[in-house]
């Protein structure tokens, strides 16, 4: 499978794209207006920061409890109902004088449930899609999640503008609402791919099958860490350049996009696997030069080639779908998903310290470096050969 639109010509492949594409525009649009609103609540910014972020945070907790169930659910039935569960959930938090505690237990509910939609969705992903062709699929599925987010924000302003913050959080949870449609109708039944009860012990007990082949560690590592420490990188980008923060943003998702396009559509499977470890420091060289304060230019190109990186994601999945059984490949997707958030999280406070100790342009170079350290120490076992 080579072009797109021999993806979207593949039987259930657009009611998943587009309920996937719901289940984000509502995340952008509800996130903006519940920052919103808790700000005007607290006056806090870190309140307000982890009203829209904070879920992300929590999601190493549902990786270690609930993932059991991404391939022992029938897929139709657990995307709708999480998107069914998102949507109750935003609407609950429109409720005028909902307390702010209330608030943000609502939010950690969404934030451990959020690490199984990610198995279901990209497990899902796996199973509609051929071997070949899930990469390209997933390219797919990261432009679309850039370009959505960008119309959400955007829309979302308006509607904080215009209907106020709690009814923008209404037109979320109608997003979720939709999405929820889309994949109850339509998507066909299947039969989970794994047999047995979801559960804690069974959660664990593939966590520790997944993580017991070392091909596979690095390849987790290599997806977890180089892209954490780098979105250390861009959570640094207000403090670097105050006025210039939304262009290095734009120019960070432009870069993103257009590694996606090239890795995801034109390069062969050979040059895929040769492109692993590049593609990593690729992701984290560029920002070493923000130690020196080069000029605007120069700063804006190195975001946007340094963006072109984060397609070694997709390559890394790809290679983690080869060293993975089928009846572990959502649990899988979700332990990668839930794991690179939790990692951007993690990034971004280590940045943010450094920062505070030193400068916004050191602490940048000093991220950016240890990305480079980890993906060379990770080279070696990232260019194993798959077992047969």
């Amino acid at each position: 499978m080579r072009t797109y639109r021999e993806l979207f010509r593949t039987p259930e492949f657009t009611p998943l794209f587009l309920a996937c594409a719901g289940q984000v525009a509502g995340h952008t649009v509800s996130g903006l207006a519940l920052g919103t609103l808790v700000y005007s609540a607290t006056g806090s910014p870190l309140l307000s920061a982890l009203a829209m972020f904070g879920p992300a945070l929590v999601q190493v907790i549902g990786a270690a409890t609930l993932l059991s169930a991404a391939d022992r659910l029938p897929p139709r039935a657990a995307l709708t109902g999480l998107m069914l569960v998102f949507a109750l959930a935003t609407a609950a938090q429109a409720i005028p004088g909902l307390a702010v505690w209330a608030v943000f237990a609502v939010l950690l509910v969404q934030g451990l449930i959020t690490s199984l939609g990610g198995g279901v969705r990209y497990g899902l992903l796996n199973e509609i899609l051929t071997r070949d062709g899930y990469l390209l699929g997933r390219s797919m599925f990261n432009m679309s999640d850039g370009f959505v987010q960008i119309c959400g924000f955007a829309t979302g302003g308006v509607l904080i503008a215009v209907l106020s913050p709690r009814g923008a959080l209404l037109t979320g949870a109608g997003l979720y609402l939709a999405a929820a449609a889309v994949a109850r109708f339509g998507l066909s039944r299947r039969a989970p791919r794994a047999a047995g009860r979801p559960s804690i012990a069974e959660t664990w007990r593939d966590n520790a099958r997944l993580w017991s082949a070392r091909p596979r560690r690095y390849v987790y590592l290599a997806l977890w860490v180089p892209n954490g420490l780098i979105v250390g990188c861009e959570s640094l980008f207000v403090p670097y350049a105050p006025g210039q923060a939304g262009l290095l943003f734009a120019c960070a998702a432009l870069g993103m996009l257009a590694g996606d396009v090239v890795t995801g559509r034109f390069v062969s499977p050979l040059w895929r696997e040769r492109l692993r470890v590049p593609l990593c420091l690729l992701l984290a060289t560029p920002y070493v030069i923000f130690v020196l304060h080069p000029a605007l230019p120069v700063v804006v190109a190195a975001v946007a080639l340094a963006s072109a990186g984060y397609s070694a994601s997709l390559v890394l999945q790809e290679r983690l779908m080869s060293l993975t059984p089928d009846e572990l490949s959502g649990h899988a997707l979700g332990l990668h998903s839930s794991g690179m958030l939790t990692m951007q999280g993690v990034g971004a406070a280590l940045a943010g310290a450094a920062a505070q100790l030193t400068s916004p342009a050191t602490a940048i170079a000093v991220m950016a470096v240890a990305s480079v350290t980890v993906t060379l120490t990770l080279a070696p076992g990232l260019r194993e050969p798959v077992p047969a």
